[in-house]
């Protein structure tokens, strides 16, 4: 268990079982006032209370054993994140339990974002109504995540002219253009005012108020990423970038605001640095409850990504996200419109489907879990379905699981009625920005092995 005061548990995703925790060290630290003849029933309680907050982070908890050697046990998913909990005897707010990503260096972050700057991709917590966490902000998502997309879309901002309309009141000696005529009349009788006429300008401009707003974020987001929270790996990278951009918004003065407005006819980079903008600014007012983020659609871009690459090395076509649509008549409301693979790679008359499953199966080998069982067959009937729309009597897919390692597995079933077969490859790709290109390259001399042999 955490040695941290206000953290129950902390434990990474993706594992199958935690190492099983005592009751009794349960009940000594956060059950104080629990009997220590009954602590089964206490786990069970504690289960209960905090079953929708446990749910939420996709955490299942196992009560294994009886009497004085009772314990519990968790497993976890592809979330990660934070929920608080409360005590079986009092009712009462105890520690958070946190999971924690997979990979963890010197900051449990660090991995993610260089992957999701590869990716061009975004990390978007969920939250729900709950207790505050006891952590406070030390187990929240770091800012500096959505700081740093924040800042790349403001560089994308910076290269094109962001100009806009600004009404203002100019006085003229001659009646020409719009002339504010109420205003000219309130001030005719003074005879100094005669010739002067009040008059709208609409001026265009980049000092607007909007630019204003979007400088006024930016103050905040360096302020997050020079930080003391903010790694100092990422804080050396984005020093100059910094520099260079409070050079170019000089001329601007911040006007402090919650929210910026999005408009319909925005430029589509003046809107997403302000859809940037705005979730820094949801994010400082927002309280600590619980939250998750999901890596599976992250993982899914991972390995999307890798076979693009692979595609460049080899040639081919990658199709990600393809739809394979149904002819329905009669349409039962249960029935699914489509089917849709991962990535679909063909080269020449070969074609193979590919499904990435953020799961924990490579992590756990040799683990005899029913879990485990169930979840790989409703993943391979899945890929064998994907793949039944290839003509080929010889059929090869790959079904993609986070690996601590690059590695590659070959099963292959032969259906006998008419000499058919199908390989499923299952691949492990690590969630580490520098295994991309040996992945690469590893799937690139696997296509082409199949190519030739075809």
């Amino acid at each position: 268990m955490s040695t941290i005061k206000d953290v129950f548990y902390e434990m990474p995703c993706l594992t199958e079982s935690s190492p099983i925790i005592n009751g009794q060290v349960i009940r000594r630290k956060w059950f104080k006032y629990a009997d220590k003849r009954h602590i089964g029933q206490y786990l069970y309680k504690f289960i209960q209370y905090n079953h929708s907050a446990l749910s939420f982070l996709g955490v299942t908890p196992s009560i294994i054993g009886s009497d004085q050697n009772i314990g519990i046990s968790f497993r976890t998913t592809e979330f990660i994140g934070a929920i608080p909990l409360r005590a079986p005897d009092t009712g009462k707010q105890i520690g958070d339990f946190i999971v924690s990503p997979r990979f963890i260096g010197k900051d449990r972050y660090t991995d993610y974002i260089e992957i999701l700057n590869v990716l061009d991709a975004e990390i978007n917590p969920s939250f729900i109504d709950s207790l505050p966490l006891t952590s406070g902000r030390n187990y929240r998502p770091p800012d500096y995540l959505e700081a740093i997309k924040f800042i790349e879309s403001l560089e994308a901002l910076l290269k094109m002219k962001w100009n806009k309309f600004d009404v203002s009141t100019k006085y003229s000696s001659n009646p020409s253009g719009q002339i504010k005529w109420k205003q000219y009349i309130d001030n005719s009788y003074k005879v100094e005012q005669t010739i002067k006429f009040p008059t709208r300008k609409n001026i265009l401009h980049e000092k607007h108020i909007e630019y204003s707003q979007i400088r006024y974020v930016f103050d905040l987001s360096k302020d997050i990423l020079k930080s003391t929270n903010t790694p100092q790996s990422i804080k050396l990278t984005i020093s100059n970038r910094l520099d260079s951009i409070t050079e170019k918004l000089h001329f601007l003065n911040p006007i402090e605001t919650s929210n910026i407005q999005i408009r319909a006819f925005d430029n589509p980079s003046v809107k997403k640095c302000k859809e940037h903008a705005n979730k820094i600014l949801n994010k400082l007012v927002s309280e600590s409850t619980a939250w998750r983020v999901d890596y599976s659609d992250v993982f899914e871009k991972l390995v999307q990504r890798v076979f693009i690459e692979s595609t460049k090395l080899i040639g081919g076509r990658l199709l990600c996200n393809q739809k394979i649509k149904s002819q329905l008549n009669n349409k039962y409301s249960w029935e699914l419109k489509y089917l849709e693979p991962d990535a679909i790679f063909q080269k020449g008359n070969n074609i193979f489907y590919i499904d990435a499953k953020y799961k924990s199966h490579l992590f756990n080998k040799y683990d005899q879990s029913r879990t485990l069982k169930e979840d790989h067959r409703k993943d391979l009937h899945q890929i064998i379905a994907y793949s039944s729309f290839n003509i080929l009597l010889n059929k090869v897919s790959f079904l993609c699981f986070p690996s601590n390692r690059i590695e590659i597995k070959d099963t292959t079933y032969i259906n006998s009625l008419n000499n058919s077969n199908i390989t499923i490859k299952l691949v492990g790709i690590p969630i580490k920005k520098d295994y991309l290109e040996d992945a690469a390259k590893m799937i690139a001399s696997e296509i082409n092995n199949i190519v030739r042999t075809n």
